[in-house]
Order: structure tokens, then sequence, then C-alpha cells
């Protein structure tokens, strides 16, 4: 699957993924008013809101984008019917030929971690059949618990010709409390990241590894250090835009192949319309100026890297 998103990040010229992290308040009050008219205000109306915003999106901004990355907790906080949102626009973007990362954040051991794995990037056994449940391209994996958390991802995707993303150095202010903490001299982030590159190591894909790292837009000092460590590893930078990351301070993440890393944005994208620069647009066109914010960026980081 790495190879897949490489392709498709060099075809499109767009090292971007956008995250659909909707909240109700970001989904257009015409959209909410005919969910709930169909569903009540409920559970299922907000979960149906959600998958017509997310719809949305996506016919505006698929010919654009190589992939997008849900946050499950905004699919989650609706219950079961937000659950069913999430499985819904994990397939129509995969209909779309989009990559999807599933922003899990999955951090477990032994035969917990590997139902984990099964359940987004793999496949469960159901008597003599095989389903898969979630499928997801890449998900999020939290480090915390050792190789014992990571491995069993690592085994179930390469089964499943997917991939995993590890948290390395997040781009929220408090990171460093833990992800700072310096060992024998050296800051815990950077020990993260060597053994990514050594995971990655074991399940490689034509030119990265299957194994990425997420390392923050936010710290551009630390992501040169970290690309330096993890020359073959695919880096998620997520913080760019809404999170105070600048186009001018993504260079250190890419490799000189311009390649090597793809940047996030939520907020920036699927809440464009509410932004001065994008109200022209307003809520009707919601979808429109998504597609304009995503044009931005893509220039605005091919133009700085």
């Amino acid at each position: 699957m790495i190879n897949k998103l490489v392709s498709k990040i060099k075809k499109l010229n767009a090292p971007i993924v956008v995250g659909l992290d909707p909240m109700l308040n970001y989904v257009p009050e015409h959209i909410q008013k005919k969910a709930y008219e169909e569903y009540g205000e409920t559970l299922k109306g907000a979960a149906e809101a959600i998958w017509q915003f997310n719809k949305g999106i996506i016919d505006a901004t698929y010919d654009l984008i190589p992939a997008v990355k849900p946050q499950i907790a905004m699919y989650e906080q609706f219950g079961i019917e937000g659950m069913e949102a999430f499985k819904k626009t994990v397939d129509y973007a995969k209909s779309k030929d989009i990559v999807v990362i599933g922003d899990i954040k999955r951090g477990d051991i032994g035969s917990t971690s590997a139902a984990y794995a099964v359940g987004h990037v793999g496949k469960v056994k159901v008597g003599n059949t095989l389903i898969t449940p979630f499928d997801e391209d890449f998900v999020t994996v939290n480090p915390y618990l050792g190789s014992d958390g990571v491995n069993p991802f690592i085994d179930v995707c390469k089964e499943n010709d997917k991939g995993i993303f590890v948290l390395v150095k997040t781009s929220n202010p408090s990171s460093g409390e833990f992800q700072d903490r310096l060992i024998d001299g050296r800051p815990l982030y950077e020990y993260v990241g060597e053994q990514v590159a050594k995971w990655g190591e074991s399940h490689m894909g034509d030119e990265y590894s299957y194994v990425g790292a997420v390392v923050g837009a936010t710290y551009p000092e630390m992501g040169k250090i970290l690309r330096k460590i993890m020359p073959k590893t695919y880096i998620l930078v997520p913080g760019y835009g809404a999170q105070g990351g600048k186009a001018k301070d993504l260079a250190p993440y890419f490799n000189e192949d311009g390649l090597g890393a793809i940047v996030n944005s939520s907020r920036g994208i699927i809440a464009a319309y509410k932004q001065e620069e994008y109200a022209k647009f307003g809520e009707l066109n919601y979808a429109d100026a998504s597609r304009a914010a995503v044009e931005f960026m893509i220039k605005d980081i091919t133009e700085n890297i």
C-alpha cells in the first residue's frame, strides 16, 4: 500500500492528506436539517449529517488528493451510528481510489493489539469465512507499550498489504512532557524514531517502508533530525494550518527526491467555508470551499519544500 500512496503523491504532485475530522458544528445547517428531518435529533441523525458532509468533501476533492485521514474519535462520539458513518466514509473514499489512513492511535499488547489490527487493516475469521471489518489502508499506532504493541500490527499489515504510522513526535503543545525527556543525553523521540526505522526494515515497499512515522509540523528542527534517523520512513505530518505549522517549515520533513512526507490538514480544509478567505462560497457550497483550500494547500506546500 505504501507503493500506491507514493505513486498517487507523484502523479498528483500533492503530498497532502485531508483529515476528515467532522464536528457537528462544521456541518452546514442545511445538511443537519435534512438529516434530522429523516432521523430526528438522534445519534442516527448526527451520524447521517456527518456522513453526507464527508461525501460532499470527497466528491469535490478526490481528483486532487492522494489520501484522507478520518479521525475515529469524531465518529465514536456518536456511538454505533457514528461508527457506521466511519465505515461508510472509508468505503466511499476507497471507491474513489483514495488511500485511507485511519487515525485510530491504538496501542496495546498481544492478542489485544492483534485484534485492533485485524479489525482495522486485516480480516477476521467468522466460522470458515474471512471478513474484512473496517478496511483502512493505514492506521496510526501509539508505540508507548513497545514492540509488543507494534509487532502485531506489522504482522497483520504484511498479510494484507497495509501499513501503519507510528507516533514519534506529536504536534500538541504538551507532547514534550514525555517525548522530549532526555535519556543518556538524547530525547526519547529520537529513540522511538530509530525503532520505527528498524521496524520498517522488515516491511519495505519499493522506495519506502510500510511502517511510517507521525511527526508534527510544529517542530521543524526535530523533523530535520528525525528525517535523517528515518530515511526510508514516510512521515505523516499533522499540525499544518490551524495548529500553526507553516509550509516554509516543512522542507526538513522531505527527502531530496521531494518525497518522504505527507502533510495533513483537517479543519483548514473541511471547515474552509467558515474562514474569511473562503466565505464567498457560503454554507451551501462548503465543498467547493474545501476544494479551493486543497488547491491552495498543494500550491503552498509544493512551492516551499
